[in-house]
This record gives structure tokens, C-alpha cells and sequence, in this order.
């Protein structure tokens, strides 16, 4: 069985695709796990009780049912709270069970490799990019700074560069982390008993890397003491030439308040973007998919697929996953058309059923980081000019409102007012690359 964090991490991959956005970072990613027991129990730890009861109220079919596709077998899931936790943990010594593992524990997910990744139009620069900062840490391209939406393959990049350098140099010091988590490391220092000691320790852990990989860095934004924490530990290793790589879902000049000299050290090195795969490339993923996780389907099936998500690999490897699942359960061993008509089919109404106008405007809130009051008030700055904007247009576009209903819902707004935005983001679609990626992104979070 391979290490819990791996089995986890390919459960979080296919949860993602599940559940919605909010409903992911909210509770899903939040979850711990602690192990699997010899009578095939899925321990995870919630980070409070109110948390524990809206996993097993909302999620917990959701979960086993991922973990049946990651791992080929049932498992009984078993969520504890805070307290619940640190007495199973003494209880079954799980800690002492996991200090010999973790001292040859591979925190790269194994699957993610150069090997593995698919090269198209959308990604070839990035991808020879990471190859050579892989084979060259510190060298070229320092710092390394990717950027592009959800489920491009950004992540799979990160790990492909650590499970090469474990590979070819195995010597180097090298951490991944995400931003969450440097931030929660930072503030649990800072509220340590022994502060001062805490603080030197997690500066040490930070600034003796050979290669620091820091997910999701756009997390920074708004955290002034953690920015300037992490500037102090990007100046420390570059002055020592080792290498920085960091992943966003933006560049940095569009990350919200992001300190200016951030933004300079950032610059240093090179700044690029995954776009999102064209049909062929998506294609190639199914294909490349298929071969590793054993799914057998019909060219057709595959073609179709790659039709139907263009916005998304991880939705596109979890579109597959979902189709030859539903056809092992009506035993076959071959996944065809039958089974991609009842997913699309069932999925296409689930969603226009769920969805309202006060949903879409809480996910345009959530993406863009502003309040509910600001996007529906009489605010005029750009930053929720351009959010407000994009949500009129989804709305009428996904529900079709008439436009006088969604002018009430822009505190009174005038029906030409609500027009001219709708209008103005369906041009904007068509000609310019920035607000086309984040309607598609938006639309996926929807």
C-alpha cells in the first residue's frame, strides 16, 4: 500500500471534481489523514467538531467513493475531531508507527513525472522550462514562476522537478509547500511558547533549502507579516544561488496587494503561463490516462470527452475515471458512448438545477477575493467594476434572467445598464485572452 499522504492526495485530485469550490477549500482540503488500520479504516481528522459534522452530513459517500476509484477496494471512513484525534494518536501510536517511514517517505506524488506529462502547444515552453531547472537547479530560470487556471498541470510540474531531483540528486535539500502552508508554519512560530526559538527553527527549515517549490503563492496576498517573511526567505536563497520555484493562478502583477519588491524578485528569472491544452493535446492526456490507470475505452469515448472539457485536466481525467467506473459497475470491461450519454446527460441538468443567481455571485466574489455588498452596491473602482461585470454576464448567460430581474439584483441597476456589461464581457470573450480565462475558469468553479 503506498504511503497515506500519496493515497490522499490522489483521493483530494478526484474530490475536487466533485464538490464545489467552496464546499473543497472549506472542508475537503482541510482533512487530515492519519492512516489506514489493519481492519481497513480510513482515519482522517477534521480541524474542529463543527467541521467533522459537515463532513459526515455532506461528504462522506463522496469520499469513499473516491477512495474505492484510487485504491480498487471499500474502506470504512472514519472522521474524528480535534480532541478525538490526539487520543487515537496515543492511543495507536500512529506517530511512532510514521517516524521510520517518513525518514524515506517521498513527499512527490510518484505518478507525477516528465514521463507522465503531456507536452502540447499550451504548455511545451513551461515544461522545458522545469526540465532544465530540474536538471540545472539554480542555474537558469531562478526563480521559476508558473502560472495559469485550475487544473492545468502546474502541480504535476512542481513534482515532476522534486521526483527528478530525488532521482539525480539525491543530496540536495529540497521542500514543497504550499503557500497555506508556509503561512501556517510562519503563525504557529509566532504563537510558539518559545517564539524566539520557534521563529529561528522555521527560518532555518526555509533558508537551508537547495530548492524551495511554494503552490498556490497567490494565498499571500493580504498577509503583509507573511509576505515580508517570505521575502526575507526568497532574498536568503537566492543570494546563495539555490534554486526558487513558485506555481500561482495568476502572474504576479495581478495578485492583489502583493508587495511591490515581491513582484520585482519575482521578475528575476522567468515568468510564464500553462494555457489550456487544445483538442489534440487533451486527446493525448485521455490516451496517456488510459494507459496508466488501466481504463479501457472506445476511441469514440475519448474523443467525445475531449470535445465536451476544454477548460480543465483535471476534469477531463476525471470526466474519464467517472465513465469507466459507471461501466465496471455494469460489468464491462470496455468503456463506450452508453456511459458517456448518462454522465454528461444526468451532470448537464444536476448543475442547472443547483445553480442561482446568489450562487454565481458568491463564486465571482470568492475568485476575485472582494465582498458580496461591494459587487452588488455602487462601488466604481476597476477591482469591482470588472468582477461585477463578469457575473451579469454569467447570469444572463447560464439562467437567462430577463435583464430587469438582474438589475434588482444590482441594487436597482437600470436594464441598459445590465446590457451594456453583458455585452461588453461577451465582446471582451472573443478578443482578449485575460478575460476569456477567467470567465472559463469562473464557469468551472460554477
Amino acid at each position: 500500500m503506498q504511503e497515506i499522504s500519496v493515497l490522499w492526495q490522489q483521493i483530494l485530485e478526484k474530490l475536487e471534481l466533485r464538490v464545489s469550490s467552496v464546499s473543497y477549500m472549506l472542508w475537503i482540503k482541510t482533512i487530515k489523514p492519519i492512516e489506514i488500520d489493519e481492519k481497513d479504516n480510513l482515519i482522517l481528522a477534521a480541524q474542529s467538531v463543527s467541521a467533522k459534522n459537515q463532513i459526515l452530513r455532506n461528504f462522506i459517500d463522496k469520499i469513499g467513493d473516491c477512495c474505492f476509484e484510487v485504491v480498487g477496494k471499500p474502506f470504512k471512513i472514519v472522521v474524528l475531531d480535534q480532541n478525538e484525534e490526539i487520543e487515537y494518536l496515543k492511543n495507536n501510536k500512529v506517530e511512532e508507527k510514521n517516524v521510520s517511514a517518513n525518514e524515506e517517505k517521498n513527499p512527490f506524488v510518484e505518478k507525477f513525472t516528465f514521463d507522465n506529462f503531456v507536452v502540447g502547444k499550451s504548455n511545451q515552453f513551461v515544461y522545458a522550462a522545469a526540465r532544465t531547472v530540474a536538471e540545472n537547479p539554480g542555474k537558469r530560470y531562478n526563480p521559476l514562476f508558473i502560472y495559469g487556471g485550475v487544473g492545468l498541470g502546474k502541480t504535476h510540474l512542481l513534482h515532476s522537478i522534486g521526483n527528478y531531483l530525488r532521482q539525480f540528486s539525491p543530496d540536495l535539500k529540497i521542500m514543497y509547500v504550499t503557500c497555506e502552508q508556509f503561512t501556517n508554519d510562519y503563525i504557529s512560530s509566532l504563537y510558539s511558547p518559545t517564539k524566539n526559538k520557534a521563529i529561528m527553527e522555521f527560518r532555518g527549515k526555509y533558508r537551508k533549502l537547495d530548492v524551495l517549490m511554494v503552490d498556490d503563492i497567490q494565498g499571500i496576498s493580504n498577509k503583509k507579516e507573511t509576505q515580508e517573511e517570505f521575502f526575507n526567505t526568497f532574498n536568503e536563497l537566492m543570494l546563495s544561488n539555490k534554486q526558487v520555484i513558485i506555481c500561482s493562478d495568476r502572474p504576479p502583477k495581478e495578485i492583489a496587494t502583493l508587495e511591490e519588491r515581491l513582484r520585482s524578485r519575482f521578475s528575476m528569472g522567468l515568468i510564464h503561463d500553462i494555457q489550456q491544452p487544445d483538442i489534440e493535446t487533451r486527446i493525448a492526456i485521455l490516451h496517456k490516462k488510459s494507459q496508466l490507470e488501466k481504463y479501457y475505452a472506445e476511441d469514440e469515448v475519448i474523443n467525445y470527452i475531449a470535445e465536451q472539457v476544454d477548460t480543465n485536466i483535471r476534469e477531463l481525467e476525471g470526466k474519464l475515471s467517472e465513465v469507466y467506473f459507471l461501466a465496471t459497475l455494469s460489468g464491462k470491461k470496455v468503456a463506450t458512448m452508453e456511459e458517456v450519454e448518462d454522465i454528461f446527460t444526468n451532470q448537464k441538468e444536476e448543475h442547472k438545477n443547483e445553480l442561482s443567481p446568489d450562487k454565481i455571485i458568491s463564486v465571482v466574489c470568492d475568485y476575485f477575493n472582494i465582498s458580496y455588498n461591494d459587487i452588488v452596491g455602487k462601488k466604481k473602482n476597476k477591482e469591482i467594476v470588472e468582477p461585477r461585470m463578469i457575473a451579469i454576464y454569467l447570469i444572463s448567460e447560464i439562467l437567462n434572467l430577463p435583464l430587469v430581474n438582474i438589475g434588482k439584483l444590482f441594487g436597482g441597476r437600470d436594464h441598459t445598464t445590465i446590457m451594456h456589461s453583458r455585452d461588453k464581457i461577451t465582446e471582451e470573450i472573443k478578443f482578449n485572452k485575460k478575460t476569456q480565462t477567467l470567465v472559463n475558469e469562473i464557469k468551472k468553479s460554477l
